[in-house]
């Protein structure tokens, strides 16, 4: 993948295409969940020649936009050549800067290989139209589910109008989450606890129960060197009380949809504010850290969830990655919903 980011090996045209797009969406991962409300778009242009003439990903803030990095970098190489995006190019009007299907037009480029359609609706296949319109070819739809994933956040917003919600739990082998008193420190090693760091750093909210912020006062900030100004936005889940200063309330979870500041919100500590979510349907990622250990008699990872009968369990889950922090082990689950 980098060396197709960075010569002319994979090709142009079709059968280069994909490695292309997919160092595109590749990109798109460096402005994870920090472009609300835009999306985290990525874009590689390669000239004429077929070699790489500018690389851009969205910029903090949501501007400028990744094709208008690109093309920055690009300048006249721009011209004959093919962008790979993995997203539409906006097509709409906005006081913040010009829409990129009119740059892309002006910088003269011949080709632009899409991913995803844009379903935001000032924009939903105008970007394409406009440019088939100004003589470009244009390809779509190649890798759209793999650019959907990276850019699930803007997604589930423009959809359910909502952040998109990752739970986060480390567990004992036996589904504990802490001692029988509370005792929580260390579940997991140093390896987990380190990825754990990255996740926040991917998120503009992170949540927590009421209880949880009461009895532990926890920071939810990243402590990794260089990423400390990525610590996400507090969000307690407070029933009726207010929030601590510097944290913001929510008094239930279908109140997150009225929720700004970020298309990302981790859920980070609490058996009942963990099961709030999932009883309301509004988990779309699971993270488990698991760590080889038994507790026994310890406090449970989860309280009720609202299942009724266990048929209704099956199905609503599918593995999408593990990986192995010695001694623990990361599973990742993603919500089964329909397209």
């Amino acid at each position: 993948m980098a060396q197709a980011a960075t010569s002319g090996s994979a090709g142009r045209g079709p059968a280069g295409d994909g490695a292309w797009l997919a160092a595109a969406i590749t990109l798109s991962e460096r402005a994870h969940g920090r472009t609300a409300p835009n999306p985290n778009v990525g874009c590689i242009l390669l000239d004429a020649q077929g070699h790489v003439a500018g690389r851009g990903w969205t910029q903090p803030g949501g501007r400028p936009h990744a094709e208008a990095v690109a093309l920055a970098q690009a300048g006249e190489q721009a011209r004959g050549g093919t962008a790979y995006v993995s997203l539409e190019p906006c097509a709409h009007a906005s006081p913040r800067g010009p829409c990129c299907t009119d740059l892309l037009i002006a910088a003269g480029v011949a080709r632009v290989v899409i991913a995803a359609t844009d379903p935001d609706p000032r924009t939903n296949g105008a970007g394409i139209a406009r440019l088939k319109a100004a003589g470009i070819e244009v390809v779509s739809g190649l890798l759209a589910r793999e650019a959907k994933a990276a850019m699930a956040g803007f997604f589930t917003r423009q959809r359910l109008g909502r952040p998109f919600v990752t739970l986060k739990l480390a567990l004992s082998l036996d589904g504990c989450i802490a001692m029988a008193d509370g005792t929580s420190q260390w579940i997991t090693g140093p390896a987990a606890r380190v990825h754990a760091h990255v996740e926040r750093a991917r998120h503009e909210l992170i949540l927590a129960g009421r209880h949880t912020v009461e009895a532990d006062a926890p920071r939810l900030d990243v402590r990794l060197p260089g990423l400390e100004d990525r610590s996400p936005q507090r969000v307690m889940l407070s029933g009726t009380a207010p929030p601590p200063d510097g944290w913001r309330g929510l008094s239930h979870p279908d109140d997150v949809k009225a929720l700004t500041g970020g298309d990302h919100l981790l859920i980070e500590g609490g058996a009942r504010a963990a099961a709030s979510f999932l009883r309301d349907d509004l988990v779309d990622r699971l993270l488990l850290y698991r760590a080889p250990i038994l507790i026994g008699g310890g406090r449970p990872g989860l309280a009720d969830i609202g299942l009724t009968d266990l048929a209704s369990a099956h199905g609503r889950w599918r593995l999408a990655d593990t990986r192995d922090f010695a001694p623990d082990r990361l599973e990742v689950y993603e919500r089964v919903r329909a397209d």
